[in-house]
């Protein structure tokens, strides 16, 4: 079973124009995959496996970029 919860945020007055200048876009469900997006890239960061990998990159010198880039 999910359970489903509702979130209230405040937004500024322009971007509240913008949105009702659009109805034909489901905001809702752009909200909601931005906030998962959002909370799978700081799932990953908590990552164990990922935090070791990035430690021994540094450990063993790796380039910065290559670090960057995972």
């Amino acid at each position: 079973m999910v359970v489903v919860v509702n979130m209230t945020l405040a937004i500024p007055k322009e971007l509240h124009a913008t949105i009702k200048e659009h109805p034909e876009i489901k905001w809702t469900q752009v909200a909601r995959a931005a906030l998962e997006e959002k909370a799978e890239l700081l799932r990953k960061e908590q990552d164990p496996w990922r935090l070791y990998s990035t430690k021994r990159w540094i450990e063993e010198g790796e380039d910065a970029e290559k670090i960057i880039k995972l």
